[in-house]
């Protein structure tokens, strides 16, 4: 896609919208480094790693050598080879990400439109109860750590990690700072979970993460024995309530793949693009 394909796009405004968003969420949490057409963001203290991405604004051509600059900075510091952006967006990215060696993952870019009714919120699911998850619940540590199981072992089939995981799991996550940096991004507003609670423990979770009235629903996953109940589904309603119940008008997500996809427009949401990730081979 050209950039006078771009503009004739019809989900332009959208795509748009969603680049500020992309742009400003991480410096939340990391310092950005500029390399042109490119921003290199680099989280400040622990957690999760974040990625590169093209410059906001940026909208002439990304070369291969723009792209090996940043992933020289990259190895410097230690951090993982790794590019997220809309294909949409910065169409003459992917050629140079693949020149430079990296492979590169699709995923179906889905957003709610501000006027499409919310599917109910199904308080429970079963067996099991579906609620926002507080920095103070004793359910948050297994919410954070089921997702982890879930892209381990990716799809819609039901797969082997139970309960006797999930426990392991939380335990790495108590043990690595993860939960008590949830805390803190919860209490501020930054982070808002919800799960599918059994017997007290997070079957399914997910996060929406509100800023300037967009939020974007991440790392819903279902633990793999626990598949096939709808959870997922009652978990996503769940964090689409709550983002319009705090002024968000546009809600987005990208989906794992087109058998995820297809869960997710039962709830109301289109596909507007494409997000890539791009990494080393394995």
């Amino acid at each position: 896609m050209t950039s006078a394909e771009f503009d004739d796009h019809p989900e332009r405004a959208s795509l748009d919208r969603l680049e500020g968003y992309y742009d400003a969420v991480p410096r939340h949490g990391a310092r950005a480094e500029d390399f042109g057409p490119l921003t290199l963001f680099v989280r400040e203290g622990e957690g999760w790693p974040f990625y590169a991405r093209p410059a906001r604004g940026w909208s002439g051509p990304v070369e291969t050598a723009d792209v090996r600059r940043v992933r020289a900075r990259q190895r410097e510091l230690g951090i993982p080879e790794s590019f997220e952006w809309v294909a949409e967006t910065t169409p003459t990215l992917r050629p140079a990400v693949e020149e430079s060696g990296l492979v590169v993952h699709e995923h179906p870019l889905m957003v709610l439109d501000p006027f499409t009714p919310a599917a109910p919120v199904e308080r429970s699911s079963g067996t099991a109860s579906v609620r926002i998850v507080g920095a103070d619940d004793p359910t948050l540590p297994s919410a954070l750590a089921v997702p982890h199981l879930a892209f381990a072992e990716p799809g819609t089939r039901v797969g082997l990690a139970g309960t006797a995981q999930l426990a392991e799991a939380v335990e790495a996550c108590v043990a690595d700072g993860t939960v008590e940096r949830a805390i803190r991004r919860v209490e501020a507003g930054l982070t808002v979970v919800a799960a599918a609670v059994e017997q007290g423990v997070a079957l399914c979770a997910g996060q929406h993460q509100p800023l300037a009235g967009i939020s974007e629903v991440v790392g819903v996953g279902t633990l793999p024995s626990a598949r096939r109940r709808g959870l997922a589904h009652a978990v996503t309603a769940a964090l689409v309530t709550d983002a319009r119940s705090r002024g968000v008008d546009t809600v987005f997500l990208s989906a794992g793949d087109d058998d995820v996809a297809r869960i997710y427009a039962r709830l109301g949401f289109r596909r507007i693009g494409t997000a890539l990730i791009a990494e080393p081979a394995s």
